[in-house]
């Protein structure tokens, strides 16, 4: 199966239940919000993606690869932003995006070509040279996905990207993932603001641990607008 699919997963720390039977799929070129108030989850869930902490059950395939049977594979097509910045601050935005495109085993003309390609589509090739130290949260972050593209992914994961961002940068990094998506990624989406959703978006609504919805934002709206909807299934702050 294309894209991302999430079967019955379970976690526990402890006695604490932190994923309870949770099931999604979102098809190639599809954007998917994964939107729960803080503690639904969300995070908990983009470990178990990125194989940083193995489920106690379930199955989790990405780009038709199992990921425990075939970890390499299944990572292989991730493209990953996690919520806390993980650029070397004292390195320049190249030099952390030729690092990181080592790793992948891309060197030479090949990697110069996809680096380039990556910072021209987050309008960041007049920062490369900068250190990462040096750069605002917005350009950080852009830093942050177009390293996340330079293998060419299947799939990316962004796990509340937007955080302590302003509104304008907000909008446009979210228009942006809005983009690759109709570029034809996969694009998993963490959030808790319904602000960052659009009408026409995959939805994935996750609480205490649970799925308590899935399908495409308007549907899971109805009548009502998402965020009145958000907060009648989970009481949260939206």
């Amino acid at each position: 199966m294309s894209g991302l699919a999430v079967t019955n997963l379970t976690y526990a720390y402890g006695s604490k239940q932190a994923l309870s039977g949770v099931s999604f799929h979102v098809a190639q070129g599809r954007f998917c919000a994964l939107l729960g108030p803080n503690g639904a989850g969300k995070s908990t869930l983009f470990n178990l993606l990125t194989r940083l902490f193995t489920p106690h059950g379930g199955q989790i395939e990405v780009a038709g690869h199992d990921l425990a049977r075939h970890p390499r594979a299944a990572l292989g097509h991730l493209g990953i932003v996690f919520q806390q910045t993980t650029l070397d601050l004292d390195l320049s935005v190249q030099q952390n995006l030729s690092y990181f495109a080592a790793l992948h085993g891309l060197a030479g003309r090949k990697a110069r070509h996809r680096i380039d390609a990556a910072l021209d589509r987050l309008d960041m090739r007049e920062r490369a040279g900068e250190k990462a130290r040096t750069l605002n949260g917005g350009h950080r972050r852009r830093a942050e996905i177009a390293r996340s593209l330079i293998h060419d992914p299947a799939v990316l994961l962004l796990d509340e990207p937007t955080v302590g961002l302003d509104a304008a940068t907000r909008q446009a990094i979210t228009a942006y993932a809005h983009q690759l998506a109709e570029d034809g990624k996969t694009v998993l989406w963490a959030t808790h603001l319904t602000d960052e959703v659009a009408v026409q978006d995959d939805l994935v609504i996750l609480h205490k641990s649970r799925v308590l919805a899935t399908g495409d934002a308007a549907s899971i709206g109805g009548e009502y607008s998402l965020k009145e909807r958000f907060l009648s299934l989970t009481g949260a702050a939206a």
